[in-house]
C-alpha cells in the first residue's frame, strides 16, 4: 500500500531532523551535549544518553572512545548528584522527581533490594534500559556506602556506553544505511525502548 502525503512529509520531517541531528553530532560541541544528557540524565532527565552516543560515533567514528568515556564521567557524577538528592533532599526535590515519572512502587521495591544485593543492585540495574536516577537517588536515600556506590556507578555505566560506542563503531556504516533506509521505523522502535525501560522497572 502506497503512502500517503501527509505520511511521506512526516517522513521527510523525520529525515531532516536525523540530518540534523547528524551534522550537530559531528561538530565541536557534540561532546559538550553528551556530557549535559548523560549528567542530567541520571538525576531527573527522562531521555537516556545512548542515541546521542549513538550518533556521535555514527558521524565521527574516531570519536567513539572518548564518547564513551565522557558519557561515563558524567553520568557517575550526575550520579553523584542523584545520591546527595536522595540522601539529604529526597522530601524536597527527590520524591517529586519519582512521582514526576510515576516510579513510586518502582522505588520502594528498589529499596527493598539494597538490604541483599547492596552494590550489585546498581551494576545489575544500570546496563538495563531502566532510567538511572530512580538507581541514583534510591541510592542516596538508602545511604548505600558512597565508595561502593561510585565504583558500581563507574563499571555498569562504562560498561554500557562502551557496549553502545564499540557496537556502533563496528558496525557504523551498515547501521547508517539501515537508519537512512528506515528512519521511521527505527525511531519508533527507539520510543518503544524507552517506554519499556519505565515500564520495566516494575518487573526487573
Amino acid at each position: 500500500m502506497e503512502a500517503s502525503a501527509s505520511e511521506i512529509r512526516r517522513r521527510g520531517v523525520m529525515k531532516r531532523l536525523f540530518d540534523r541531528i547528524m551534522v550537530m553530532s559531528a561538530g565541536p560541541h557534540a561532546l559538550w551535549l553528551l556530557a549535559v544528557v548523560s549528567f542530567t540524565e541520571a538525576s531527573f532527565f527522562p531521555i537516556p544518553p545512548d542515541p546521542i552516543l549513538a550518533a556521535i560515533v555514527l558521524a565521527r567514528r574516531e570519536r567513539a572512545w572518548i564518547a564513551a568515556l565522557v558519557c561515563t564521567v558524567a553520568s557517575v557524577v550526575g550520579g553523584l548528584f542523584g545520591y546527595a538528592i536522595g540522601y539529604g533532599l529526597y522530601e524536597t526535590i527527590g520524591a517529586p522527581v519519582i512521582a514526576f515519572y510515576n516510579l513510586q512502587e518502582a522505588f520502594h521495591t528498589f529499596q527493598l533490594r539494597f538490604d541483599e544485593w547492596g552494590g550489585w543492585i546498581i551494576v545489575a540495574k544500570g546496563l538495563t534500559p531502566i532510567p538511572f536516577k530512580l538507581v541514583t537517588i534510591a541510592s542516596g536515600v538508602a545511604h548505600l556506602n558512597l565508595w561502593t556506590f561510585v565504583i558500581a556507578c563507574i563499571i555498569t555505566r562504562g560498561l554500557r556506553f562502551l557496549v553502545v560506542a564499540g557496537l556502533f563503531y563496528a558496525f557504523g556504516p551498515q547501521a547508517r544505511a539501515l537508519i537512512d533506509k528506515h528512519f521511521s521505523t527505527v525511531m519508533i522502535v527507539g520510543t518503544i525502548l524507552v517506554i519499556l525501560g519505565f515500564v520495566a522497572v516494575i518487573y526487573i
